[in-house]
């Protein structure tokens, strides 16, 4: 985790001025998503459980029908796990100076990268669908002119005003290079 206090190569005068994490939502829709998937399990196993049970007794089918089942719920189980792991971890930091971004991809990928606010050539807000548009979250993208293209903070609260309050930063921060 990034810690707050610490920011990866902090300048003197850089503040944390938003921290963005995906709305609350997003381990519901997980759990909703899960629990659909192991519904068609127990309805394959309650619908198919007579011709299940001659199945599960004979010597070379019966293991395999069982390491098949564990094997689907397990890989349901891992489903359910990765997606909240991506959850909880994603975290995106902005500040008066950079826009910092933190998401994990898989159990075992993490990737973190910058951009400064000298470099944003425009910030979109978009909410798609009913239940985004009633609970108002949504994608914020960042777009500049550097390699990595598009910056995605995706699923957060409020996007309309996130996109207001970073574009403002980037003016400020505009205005001080022009002082400068």
């Amino acid at each position: 985790m990034i810690r707050l206090d610490q920011l990866p190569n902090q300048r003197p005068n850089e503040k944390v001025r938003l921290v963005l994490r995906r709305c609350w939502v997003t381990p519901f829709e997980i759990l909703f998503y899960v629990g659909l998937l192991y519904a068609v399990l127990a309805a394959g196993v309650i619908g198919f459980f007579p011709q299940l049970t001659v199945l599960l007794g004979r010597p070379v089918l019966g293991p395999l029908t069982t390491m098949g089942l564990s094997v689907y719920a397990l890989g349901v189980w891992l489903f359910g796990f990765t997606e909240f792991v991506d959850y909880y971890l994603d975290v995106w930091i902005v500040t008066n100076e950079r826009v910092l971004s933190v998401e994990q991809k898989g159990l075992f990928t993490r990737v973190a990268s910058e951009l400064h606010l000298s470099t944003v050539q425009d910030v979109t807000s978009e909410v798609k669908g009913m239940l985004r548009t009633v609970l108002n979250y949504g994608d914020v993208h960042i777009q500049t002119a550097a390699e990595r293209i598009r910056f995605i903070f995706k699923g957060v609260p409020h996007p309309e005003r996130v996109r207001e309050q970073i574009v403002a930063l980037v003016e400020e921060n505009r205005q001080k290079q022009v002082e400068k």
